[in-house]
Parts: structure tokens; sequence; C-alpha cells
């Protein structure tokens, strides 16, 4: 009889479902020395703490220096399932720009996913507020994508703050309870189509027909009539005109009442935009932020960032470059430097000046590649005064000398001057060969991507190859020639030179195509035939020469 009652009392047990601590040493109780708390996995500026402490005995002390990261990787989460996140922090020192958490759900094969991104990195996209240098407690309980497969705990301190960590938990809630959610399109999103697929996730209820599961699904489209699923794939809607739209759903039993005690519901409302096409980037760069556009032309790939998650390239033609911004991973196919891009689709934004283009679908494959891009060669006066113009694009500042010494560094600007003109090089770019490399004290010749960052033109070198000895004078020779006018919309331009040798000009377009090739009589080139964009131009007399940007309106 006992032994019957036992066996009872062990089926019992292990047919409950409790919540589940997955994060380990979250309460940084256990180090194995004073700079390594056990089971974390990335650990920057972190010490062992004993005097502030949330609770127990220890906390995490993180001394920033720039940013500095501590983090965590979680295994075994199941999609569906609910989870909370919880940490307590106290900034010490610094500005409410300070702290924050930083963490990402992680697919099977590794990748980061985008969903819930307000509360994973912020909170909502920004920083913890220091709340008078008193412990702090962030929480948010979220649901686990349907690809998701394991979870990054991640914190963050900035600048020069000093924060301290503790209790830090993961914690897998008990998943009992019916639950319905919208997971595409987000709510309030602007969609560039008119055919929508509205995707769906059900937890902890079975959606089935003819009575065989929990019971289905009801919806509706603008507040129009109900119309029943019994399964949970996408909705398809489409031809759905411009404007605002709203889905509407409810889990109901088989009998089509709402669930008890509580009715389960989602909703999601999104504006259904056109799609504006536009043939190059100047066109792009002219549009409307928010708006969606389709770039028709040909455009090339000049350079691909593969550090961080944002799978980010920038991109040129002939007469302008762009930032291709893509955290959401929708160009999945693999590109390389020198790639063509034609009909790229997705929706300008800005980031503290610069201009970026989100993809909204993906590019299949390349529509050419080994294209050559050749640097537009340019001024830090020019730079500076029209650095909208070279904004993403390769450039080249010839003759500059850098005023700080020593090696470079990640994520630093550095100031550099020609004669009076004074303008930024930015190492941007952490993972390449640049980093650590010595600073030149002479002049020197910078190539990279022009770029901006609120009011400040800045141009980003990538290899150590980019930073070179000065053009030389039969490459790089501005006093000798002059370009009038120049932008110019009259069909010629004039050529003038300190001598009355005989000029020869080559134009190439942004690409790096020969388009003109001739020698002149009367200093006067015909563009005419040229359409209205950015040219190089390289002339060349009694062996020098010199490059210089020509603008076609």
């Amino acid at each position: 009889m006992k032994k019957i009652y036992f066996l009872f009392i062990a089926l019992l047990i292990t047919s409950l479902t409790f919540g589940q601590e997955l994060l380990s040493n979250g309460n940084f109780e256990t180090w194995t020395d004073a700079n390594t708390p056990e089971s974390w996995t990335k650990i920057e500026n972190v010490t062992q703490e004993s005097t502030e402490a949330h609770t127990g005995n220890f906390s995490a002390k993180h001394t920033a220096d720039g940013t500095k990261d501590l983090g965590q990787t979680i295994t075994g989460i199941t999609p569906g399932n609910s989870y909370t996140v919880s940490m307590w922090y106290k900034v010490e020192s610094g500005d409410d720009t300070d702290a924050r958490i930083w963490s990402y759900w992680k697919d099977d094969m590794g990748d980061n996913i985008a969903d819930n991104s307000d509360e994973l990195r912020g909170p909502n996209n920004s920083y913890f507020d220091n709340n008078g240098n008193q412990w702090t407690q962030y929480s948010v309980t979220l649901t686990a994508p349907a690809t998701a497969a394991g979870f990054y705990f991640e914190a963050r301190a900035y600048g020069s703050a000093v924060v301290y960590w503790d209790d830090f938990s993961f914690f897998q809630e008990v998943g009992a309870v019916p639950a319905l959610s919208v997971t595409s399109p987000a709510d309030g999103a602007s969609v560039p189509n008119s055919d929508v697929d509205v995707e769906i996730s059900v937890q902890n209820f079975n959606v089935a027909a003819a009575g065989s599961g929990d019971g289905y699904i009801v919806y509706s489209v603008d507040g129009g009539a109900n119309i029943d699923k019994f399964d949970t794939a996408a909705v398809s809607l489409s031809s759905l005109t411009d404007g605002s739209h709203t889905v509407d759903f409810e889990l109901v039993d088989n009998s089509g009442a709402s669930l008890s005690p509580d009715a389960v519901t989602a909703s999601v409302t999104f504006d259904v935009t056109s799609t504006n096409q536009v043939s190059d980037i100047t066109a792009l760069r002219a549009g409307t932020l928010g708006e969606f556009y389709e770039l028709t032309g040909e455009a090339i790939i000049s350079y691909i960032v593969t550090e961080g998650n944002r799978n980010q390239k920038y991109i040129q033609d002939s007469g302008a470059g762009i930032l291709i911004d893509d955290v959401a991973g929708t160009l999945s196919t693999a590109f390389n430097i020198g790639d063509g891009l034609t009909g790229i689709k997705g929706q300008l934004s800005d980031f503290n000046g610069t201009l970026q283009f989100v993809p909204s679908e993906n590019i299949a494959t390349a529509s050419s590649t080994d294209n050559t891009l050749t640097p537009i060669v340019i001024s830090a006066a020019d730079l500076i005064n029209n650095g909208e113009t070279y904004e993403s694009r390769l450039i080249t500042l010839n003759n500059v000398t850098f005023t700080d010494s020593g090696v470079f560094e990640d994520n630093t600007n550095y100031d550099v001057a020609d004669g009076t003109d004074v303008t930024i090089a930015r190492v941007a770019f952490g993972d390449e060969d640049l980093i650590g490399t010595a600073i030149p004290a002479a002049a020197s010749s910078i190539t990279g991507i022009g770029g901006q960052f609120n009011d400040d033109y800045q141009i980003f070198p990538r290899y150590v190859s980019d930073i070179a000895a000065p053009l030389s004078t039969n490459q790089f020779n501005t006093n000798s020639f002059s370009i009038y006018p120049n932008p110019t919309n009259t069909g010629s331009v004039s050529i003038s030179s300190t001598n009355s040798e005989v000029i020869k000009v080559q134009v190439f377009d942004i690409l790096g195509k020969q388009v003109k090739n001739q020698t002149l009589t009367n200093n006067s080139l015909n563009v005419a035939s040229l359409k209205s964009g950015v040219y190089i131009v390289k002339i060349t007399q009694n062996n020098a020469s010199t490059t210089k940007k020509l603008v076609i309106k």
C-alpha cells in the first residue's frame, strides 16, 4: 500500500509544470577570480564587488571605458513559452546614458532574432534611468519567437560610468494559459505592398476543425464579418488599398464562444503604402523619410560592414551613395564588394544625419560582379562644405595630416588637417586590419567611405592600405588646372591650364567606366551627351595630370 501511494505521489509530481531559472550565476556569488564571474562568457572591465551588493555577498562592478559588455548565452529555449528577464542595477556616476540591456533571442544557427528589440535593447531602445544612484530593477516578461532556440543575455556600460549589476535572472514561466499574438507585420508598421500576409502565433491551444482540438480562430478585417479559421497559417490579404488596416483575432472554443474566464484576443493595425520607383540613388536621396522606394537602376556595393549585426552595406552609382541598414537580415543573399544590385526595395530612414535605406525584400542574385569603383579625390574643404554630396561614397582625401599620434583605435575620431581646413577621419570598422597600426606623422592620402554624424561630415577608412602617401604631383595637381562652370547644365565646360600645352581629357563615370577620351584644341569639352550625375575627369598635360570632379545637372 505504501509503495502504491509513493508511485501515485511521484506521478503527480512529474505531471506538474514548474518555472525554471535558466541563467547561471545571475547573483554573481561565484567567481573564478576577481575579474571573472563564473558562467559569463563576455566579460569586459568587470570586477568582483563586495561593498555594493543588492543581495548576497557580491555584485559585478562594471567600469566603462567606451562601450563595455557583460554577457551569457542561454540554450534550450522553447518557442511560445514565456520568459521573464530581470536585472538589478546601480549607476554610481554618469549622465543617464550609461547603462542598458542589450540582449537578443537566437535561432538554431546562433543568429540574432529581431523580435522584442524595444524591451531587449533598452528599455525602449534607450538607457536605464540612473535613479539617483539607487538599486533599481528592470523586468519584462516576453514570449519566445517561433524560431527561437537560445537567448543572449547582455548588459552594457558606456562612457566613463561605473555601474553595479546584481541578481540577473532569465526565468521560464509556467506556460499553461492559451495565448495568441500577431508576429508580422508589427503593429503600426508601414507595408509597401497591397498583398499582406498576417502571421500569428498560438500557444497552449490546439487549433483544429470539427471539434478535434481545443477550438478555432475567428478574425475580421477592418471591422468586417467574422471569418472562421481552423489552422495557424498566415492570413493572406490581397488588393488592400493604401492607408490603415486592422485585423482582429480571437481564440474560441468548439462552439464558437469566447474562452473562459478571459477572452484571448490579438489585433494588429498597419499602413499599406505604395512603393515609389526611382532610377538612381540621387533621386532616392531626395525622397521622403518613412516612404518606400524601388531603386530600378543598378548600384554597386563599395563596402560590406562585417562587424555587428545590422547587415550593413554601402552602395553607390554614378551620382550618389547610400547606406543599407538591414538589422532584420532581409537581404539574406551573400553579396561581395563590387557586386551590382538592381531593383532593391526598401524604406528611407535617417540615423543622426546619415541617410539609410532599410530593405523590405531580398534580392536573389547580383546583377553584375567584380565591378571596380574609383574614389573621388577631394580636399578637406570639399568634405567640410559639401559633405552631403559624398555621404556613403568612396572618396579620397589627399595631402592631409593627422593631428594625433599613436595607433588607430576602434570607434575613434581623428582630426585631419589640410592647411587651415580640419575635418574628421573616423575609425568605424573595428574588425579591419587598420586597428592597432601606427598613425602616420607625415602627410597622407586617406581613402574611405564618406560619412556623417549629426553636423559633422567624416571619412571612414577601412583597411591599413587606405592610409597611404599623398598622391604625387603627376597624379594630383589641383593648382594647374580648373574646370568651369562646375556644376554645369550648359552642355560644355572649359578647362583652363597654367600653360598653353595640349590638354588630353578622359572622363569616367563613378563606376570607373570611361565615357569620353579626347584632346582639346580650344579648352572646351563637350559634355552634352552625358547624363546628369557626378564624373571623374582626368586631365593630362605635358606629363602632369590631375583628377577632378565634374557635376552635370
